[in-house]
C-alpha cells in the first residue's frame, strides 16, 4: 500500500497554445537547467518551448520528425528527440540546430517486427530477434558519465549504449519475458550511480541494470510504463498507460485485463519501493489531474512534474474517449 510523502496539486490550463501551434499528442515532455519546458508534440510534429508558467518562448522542428516520441535534455542543454518512425535520435541545441544523427533516417534494423495483422497482445509480438541500431527507437537516457542509453523498443528488443559522439559501445536484449529480456523497452533513466532504468511496457515492469547491461533487479507494481525520469529528490517518477479491455492490449505477463486499468503517475524510491501515486480514475478521464494517456514525464528544479499525454492517438483517433478531452495533453503538477 502507497504511504503518501509527496503530494501534488495540478495547475490548470498551464499551456498557452498559440493557435498557429495545434497538436493532437504530446509525446513527451523535458525541462533545461533555465526551467524552460520543452513539448515533443505530434500532429503536428514539432519542439515548442515554454517558460514554467507555460507561456510560449519558440517552436522549431517543422518538416524534421517523421514522428515525434521522446525526447531528453542533456547537462549541457542539448535538446535529444527519438524519433520512431525515422528510426533515428537527433541531437540538437536549444534552438533547434541540428548537431548529431544516431542511425539513419528511414532505415530500420532487420527483426521481423510487422504490423500489418490484428495481434493478440501487442505488435511487439511479431519481432522475431533482436538486432542492432535501429526499428522504432523509444527513448533515450544519459548516463552520469555522458554515455547514451536509446530503448530501441517498438519493433526491436534491446537497449543500445553509445558514446557521447555517437560511436555504439554495446546492445543488449533479447525478445520474452525473462530477466533481461523485453516485450517493448520503452521509457529508460539513468539514476546517480548510472544504473539503467528500462520500462519494459508490454511486460509491466521496470528492469534495473548496471552501466554495462548486467541485469540487477525488477519492479513489478506498475502498469504498462511509458516514461521514467529521476527527479532532483532521489525519487523515479513513471507515467504508466491506460489498459483497456480490448483485444491488442494484453500483457506479455498478465494476459488480458478483466478490467479496466486507467492510466496513472506513481512515484518509488530508488529501491522500488512505492511512495505514492495519483489518477487511475476511469470515471473522470477528462478531469484536471487525471490522465488518459500517459506516455511522457519529467520534474524540473523546483520539483515539479509535467506529465505528457498521447490524447489524440491512444484516446480519440481510437475511440477510447470523446473529442471533448482532445485538449488533455499536458498538465503540471506542484508539491503541496
Amino acid at each position: 500500500m502507497a504511504t503518501s510523502t509527496v503530494n501534488f496539486r495540478v495547475v490548470e490550463d498551464w499551456e498557452k497554445q498559440p493557435d498557429h501551434l495545434q497538436h493532437e499528442d504530446v509525446a513527451a515532455v523535458a525541462t533545461d537547467s533555465q526551467g524552460r519546458v520543452y513539448l515533443h508534440t505530434r500532429h503536428a510534429d514539432r519542439v515548442i518551448v515554454y517558460d514554467s508558467d507555460g507561456n510560449f518562448l519558440n517552436a522549431w522542428g517543422d518538416g524534421v520528425f517523421g514522428n515525434a516520441h521522446g525526447i531528453t535534455i542533456g547537462p549541457d542543454d542539448s535538446v535529444y528527440c527519438t524519433d520512431n518512425r525515422d528510426h533515428v535520435v537527433r541531437k540538437f541545441t536549444p534552438e533547434g540546430q541540428l548537431l548529431l544523427t544516431l542511425g539513419t533516417p528511414g532505415v530500420k534494423s532487420d527483426t521481423g517486427y510487422d504490423t500489418t495483422g490484428k495481434p493478440a497482445v501487442h505488435h511487439n509480438e511479431t519481432v522475431a530477434r533482436a538486432a542492432g541500431p535501429f526499428n522504432s527507437c523509444t527513448n533515450m537516457a544519459i548516463s552520469p558519465n555522458g554515455d547514451l542509453y536509446v530503448a530501441d523498443g517498438y519493433g526491436n528488443a534491446r537497449v543500445h549504449r553509445f558514446a557521447a559522439d555517437g560511436t555504439l559501445k554495446q546492445s543488449w536484449g533479447e525478445v520474452g519475458t525473462a530477466a533481461g529480456q523485453f516485450h517493448l523497452p520503452h521509457g529508460i533513466w539513468c539514476d546517480p550511480d548510472g544504473r539503467v532504468l528500462v520500462c519494459d511496457r508490454e511486460n509491466d515492469r521496470i528492469q534495473v541494470f548496471s552501466p554495462d547491461g548486467k541485469y540487477l533487479e525488477q519492479w513489478t507494481d506498475v502498469l504498462r510504463p511509458c516514461a521514467i525520469t529521476v527527479g532532483p529528490d532521489g525519487l523515479v517518477y513513471v507515467a504508466e498507460l491506460w489498459r483497456p479491455v480490448q483485444a491488442g492490449q494484453g500483457s506479455f505477463v498478465h494476459g488480458q485485463a478483466a478490467e479496466d486499468m486507467p492510466g496513472r503517475v506513481s512515484v518509488y524510491d530508488l529501491s522500488g519501493g512505492l511512495i505514492t501515486r495519483w489518477g487511475a480514475d476511469g470515471d473522470n478521464r477528462c478531469a484536471p489531474g487525471n490522465f488518459i494517456a500517459p506516455h511522457g514525464i519529467c520534474v524540473d528544479g523546483e520539483g515539479s512534474v509535467y506529465v505528457a499525454e498521447v490524447t489524440g492517438t491512444y484516446g480519440v483517433r481510437a475511440g477510447r474517449v470523446g473529442a471533448e478531452c482532445a485538449g488533455h495533453q499536458i498538465q503540471k503538477f506542484v508539491r503541496v
